[in-house]
Protein backbone atom coordinates (compact mmCIF):
# COMPACT_ATOMS: atom_id res chain seq x y z
CA UNK A 1 0.00 0.00 0.00
CA UNK A 2 1.48 3.23 -0.50
CA UNK A 3 1.13 6.39 1.44
CA UNK A 4 -0.64 9.48 -0.52
CA UNK A 5 0.25 13.02 0.12
CA UNK A 6 -2.15 15.37 -0.51
CA UNK A 7 -1.37 19.29 -1.30
CA UNK A 8 -3.69 22.38 -1.35
CA UNK A 9 -2.87 25.14 -3.35
CA UNK A 10 -5.72 28.17 -2.69
CA UNK A 11 -7.14 30.04 -5.72
CA UNK A 12 -6.60 33.04 -4.44
CA UNK A 13 -2.05 32.11 -4.02
CA UNK A 14 -2.07 31.29 -7.66
CA UNK A 15 0.58 33.07 -9.92
CA UNK A 16 -0.42 35.53 -12.72
CA UNK A 17 -0.18 33.28 -15.10
CA UNK A 18 -2.73 30.78 -14.01
CA UNK A 19 -6.25 31.97 -15.09
CA UNK A 20 -7.94 31.91 -11.47
CA UNK A 21 -11.46 31.96 -12.96
CA UNK A 22 -11.05 28.47 -14.66
CA UNK A 23 -9.56 26.34 -11.96
CA UNK A 24 -10.38 23.25 -13.58
CA UNK A 25 -8.11 23.91 -16.30
CA UNK A 26 -5.51 25.32 -13.95
CA UNK A 27 -6.05 22.08 -12.01
CA UNK A 28 -5.67 20.09 -15.39
CA UNK A 29 -1.88 21.65 -16.61
CA UNK A 30 -0.66 21.26 -13.17
CA UNK A 31 -1.70 17.21 -14.01
CA UNK A 32 0.10 17.37 -17.00
CA UNK A 33 2.95 19.25 -15.97
CA UNK A 34 3.98 16.74 -12.75
CA UNK A 35 3.24 13.75 -15.39
CA UNK A 36 5.42 15.38 -17.68
CA UNK A 37 7.90 14.44 -15.24
CA UNK A 38 6.90 11.26 -14.57
CA UNK A 39 5.08 12.07 -11.49
CA UNK A 40 1.83 9.96 -10.59
CA UNK A 41 -0.75 12.78 -9.67
CA UNK A 42 -4.24 13.60 -9.50
CA UNK A 43 -5.27 17.60 -9.79
CA UNK A 44 -8.71 18.49 -9.44
CA UNK A 45 -10.64 21.85 -8.65
CA UNK A 46 -12.34 21.79 -5.03
CA UNK A 47 -14.53 24.67 -4.41
CA UNK A 48 -11.71 27.11 -2.75
CA UNK A 49 -8.53 25.47 -3.50
CA UNK A 50 -6.33 22.71 -5.93
CA UNK A 51 -6.11 19.33 -4.54
CA UNK A 52 -3.10 17.67 -5.77
CA UNK A 53 -2.65 14.16 -4.69
CA UNK A 54 0.76 11.77 -5.32
CA UNK A 55 2.48 9.21 -3.50
CA UNK A 56 4.80 10.40 -1.02
CA UNK A 57 7.14 8.44 -2.42
CA UNK A 58 6.85 11.55 -5.33
CA UNK A 59 6.90 14.30 -2.99
CA UNK A 60 10.64 15.89 -3.37
CA UNK A 61 10.00 15.09 -7.21
CA UNK A 62 6.58 17.27 -7.46
CA UNK A 63 7.35 19.94 -5.01
CA UNK A 64 10.42 20.60 -8.02
CA UNK A 65 7.84 20.98 -10.50
CA UNK A 66 5.37 23.25 -7.96
CA UNK A 67 8.37 25.27 -7.47
CA UNK A 68 8.98 25.75 -11.24
CA UNK A 69 5.61 26.49 -11.85
CA UNK A 70 5.44 29.53 -8.78
CA UNK A 71 3.10 27.77 -6.87
CA UNK A 72 4.83 27.04 -3.80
Amino acid sequence: MTAITTIRIDHDALPHQFDRLRPDAVAEAIEVALRDDGITAEASDVISHIKIELPTTQLAAASAVLADLQLI
